[in-house]
């Protein structure tokens, strides 16, 4: 058995544990409520099928364990992970660095062998092992790896390939069966006609297609919502459903966590003194989202244990957009999502955003609405990059980005995220160049 030696970074993530404020319990509430309740962005509805699932590999006594994981010589005194900059949150690795010398001795070490990429190319593509045909015909080949990237293009023509294109879209979104079925459909649609995939957040229409695997046919459909402009998923009932919650920040996560492929905090600035045991470290005004002292509802200005601003600074200037969604995932003339209070009140705006302050994606990108949220990450370079390391990731057999906190350096795949946005964002293509790349093929 072979041993695959990729350059995906696994790091640690910080849960902070807190209780007792008011704006704690809207940083951890559910919306949705009840015993045993379960958060669907901590699931994985998948079961992996026998093919799914490669055998394990044993330990090569030849390898140095001690060089498989290189370690930050400044990390030697410690035990876990730590706080350096005293923002409040342990230290997560930053993946935009180049590769160490380390990783790169070992990936020099890897041989090429166009067989098992085969074998594993084609369980990911298609579910089933290639058959004795295709073994023969790469094995054999004058030009091995001609032969393999043939087949590789021969796969992503299949049916089999739609099929697992709405597979790995379940996973991805967390969703799926009967209804939840839509919006995985749909963005395998996407890559199967070859389209642009940023229409994940800016299609007007067909954004409830269904699919018929006897003849490997999508037919557009269009939602039927009642929401004044479609915007891809942004707008998609089902998505709305199963990501209701308190505030609507269930549906910010959604949105943050599946495609910029980041846990909030989703965005730092200079650290500033609040008063706090940590910083604040928002780029935006401390005063820009609601607190007790500006009308707010809910404390999101409490300093007394963590600094909820930190995440609640982004998440307040998007959560207003998605707080006209039922539980049901149809659009509401006036807020209806609800306050984590006594009585579960519905929120208005100020619950989020004090007066006069305008909802957006970003600090300096503002979005007036979903269409302007489609539009203003449909161009973010993160989403783009979000997309490719997805793709990455499971095609080289890591978990997911966020629950298992596989990061992928930007040096590794940033070739493919330019060609990914100079295609006009042809997910199927970033496919192909992964399953087509020297670190697919190489062991």
């Amino acid at each position: 058995m072979k041993t695959r030696h990729t350059t995906t970074l696994r790091v640690l993530r910080a849960i902070a544990l807190a209780g007792g404020a008011v704006g704690l319990a809207a940083c951890q509430g559910s919306g949705l409520g009840g015993p045993g309740f379960e958060d669907p962005m901590d699931l994985d509805p998948h079961t992996p099928t026998p093919t799914d699932v490669e055998e394990p590999t044993p330990p090569d006594p030849s390898i140095d364990p001690s060089e498989l994981e290189p370690t930050d010589p400044s990390d030697e005194e410690t035990t876990g992970p730590v706080d350096r900059d005293g923002d409040g949150y342990l230290d997560i690795v930053d993946p935009s660095g180049e590769i160490s010398p380390e990783w790169q001795r070992e990936l020099d070490g890897r041989t090429i062998d166009y067989s098992a990429a085969l074998r594993i190319a084609s369980l990911r593509l298609r579910g089933t092992l290639p058959t004795l045909v295709e073994i023969r015909y790469v094995a054999g080949a004058g030009d091995r790896r001609e032969a393999y990237e043939q087949l590789i293009d021969q796969m992503l023509e299949e049916p089999a390939f739609h099929h697992r294109m709405i597979d790995y879209f379940r996973d991805t979104f967390r969703m799926g069966g009967g209804a939840l079925d839509s919006a995985p459909i749909f963005a395998a649609q996407l890559v199967a006609e070859g389209r642009d995939f940023t229409e994940i957040f800016t299609a007007t229409s067909g954004t409830c297609p269904a699919y018929d695997r006897e003849t490997d046919t999508f037919t557009a459909a269009d939602c039927d919502n009642g929401v004044p402009e479609h915007a891809g998923l942004l707008t998609h009932p089902s998505v709305m459903r199963h990501y209701a919650s308190n505030l609507a920040f269930r549906r910010v996560r959604f949105v943050q966590e599946v495609f910029a492929c980041t846990p909030f905090p989703a965005e730092t600035g200079a650290n500033v003194d609040v008063g706090g045991a940590a910083p604040y470290t928002a780029p935006w005004d401390f005063g820009s989202i609601s607190g007790e002292d500006n009308g707010g509802r809910v404390d999101f200005h409490d300093t007394s244990s963590v600094i909820c601003a930190n995440c609640h600074a982004t998440m307040n200037h998007i959560a207003p957009l998605f707080g006209r969604f039922a539980e049901d995932g149809s659009w509401q003339d006036d807020f209806v999502v609800t306050l984590p209070l006594d009585g579960a009140p519905a929120a208005v705006r100020t619950d989020w955003l004090p007066d006069g302050e305008r909802t957006g994606w970003r600090f300096g990108v503002p979005a007036r609405n979903l269409p302007e949220l489609g539009s203003a990450l449909a161009v973010d370079p993160d989403v783009d990059r979000c997309a490719v390391t997805r793709v990455w990731n499971w095609a080289m057999g890591h978990g997911d980005v966020i629950t298992s906190v596989e990061v992928v350096p930007e040096a590794v795949t940033q070739p493919i995220v330019e060609d990914y946005v100079a295609s006009g964002h042809d997910l199927r293509e970033v496919v192909r160049a992964v399953f087509t790349s020297g670190d697919f093929v190489s062991f």
